[in-house]
């Protein structure tokens, strides 16, 4: 290996030289965001308004994620974030893949019609307020279920997953039915196993998805302490500090989020919110390579 590299054409050197030259600039355009929040995080929040932080504090502290996490409702809130994000993904991934599962049958013979109704959703919504009154004539607000059951299946996933089971060799399904395997063990044995890239994907959306909603939660569980979730107390505590006065339920914060400034604030909690997602990562990017038909077809 070492002696091709010495080979190399003239036009090969100039080519290499140009690749790694842009993937650089790509790694410090992606990479420099990220730690200028972390460093103005981890930086004096009077000192922060001066400016000129880049990627190292100039004067380090804790005192900014203090102040976040001495709000007395964010554990709470990141254990509902926690539990609709792995509830939420796992449903979702469930009834999208078995719904793409029966619609990329040839021989079901609704998937037209139940393709296009799909299809609809993406392009026309109801609005806030119908939605919002659907909500409550299913007796969903003031519950958990708000986060998970609204949600559960998406025209996009749907579609996605449909697209990855069509450029499947239908004869993997068709050699399990010979061997006595119903619908289910179809499902089960053999898409499932070989969907694992455009699962991970989906997994992803979702995870990512219900980790940053909040909004849900201002309108359906504003008032329920204890369904309330992480993103949504660090919209409050972020208010509160812009403000400049705590909101009903940060009273004993009101002194110690005067002594911080919002910009801190803000990038501080721009990683709390950003570091469980990206933990989730390396185990998943594995499956994004690509999708590869494993096993064979039989005779």
């Amino acid at each position: 290996m070492a002696g091709k590299a010495f080979n190399l054409t003239r036009s090969e050197r100039v080519f290499n030289i140009v690749n790694y030259t842009l993937l650089g600039l790509v790694l410090v355009v992606t990479l420099y965001p990220f730690l200028n929040v972390l460093a103005i995080s981890l930086n004096d929040s009077t000192d922060t308004v001066r400016g000129g932080i880049y990627i190292w504090p100039r004067q380090f502290t804790l005192d900014n994620y203090n102040t976040i996490f001495g709000y007395t409702s964010l554990i709470q809130g990141f254990k509902i974030s926690v539990y609709r994000t792995l509830i939420g993904t796992v449903l979702g991934l469930i009834s999208s893949s078995m719904l793409a599962y029966t619609l990329s049958r040839p021989d079901f013979r609704s998937r037209k019609f139940i393709s296009t109704f799909l299809a609809l959703t993406m392009y026309f919504s109801g609005g806030m307020v119908p939605v919002y009154i659907l909500m409550r004539d299913l007796h969903l607000i003031g519950t958990f279920g708000i986060y998970v059951l609204p949600g559960i299946v998406s025209a996009f996933n749907v579609f996605v997953i449909r697209s990855f089971i069509d450029g499947l060799p239908y004869a993997l399904q068709e050699s399990a039915k010979l061997d006595g395997a119903n619908d289910f063990q179809v499902y089960y044995r053999v898409i499932l196993p070989l969907c694992k890239p455009v699962l991970a994907t989906i997994a992803l959306f979702l995870a990512v998805g219900q980790w940053n909603s909040w909004f849900d939660t201002y309108l359906y569980n504003g008032n329920k302490p204890d369904l309330t979730t992480l993103q949504y107390e660090l919209m409050k505590i972020l208010d509160s500090t812009q403000q400049g006065s705590a909101m009903a339920n940060a009273n004993d914060l009101a002194n110690q989020m005067a002594q911080v400034s919002p910009e801190s604030i803000k990038m501080a909690i721009t990683i709390v919110v950003t570091v469980p997602i990206l933990v989730v990562y390396p185990f998943l990017q594995r499956y994004f390579v690509g999708g590869m038909t494993l096993g064979a077809v039989k005779a």
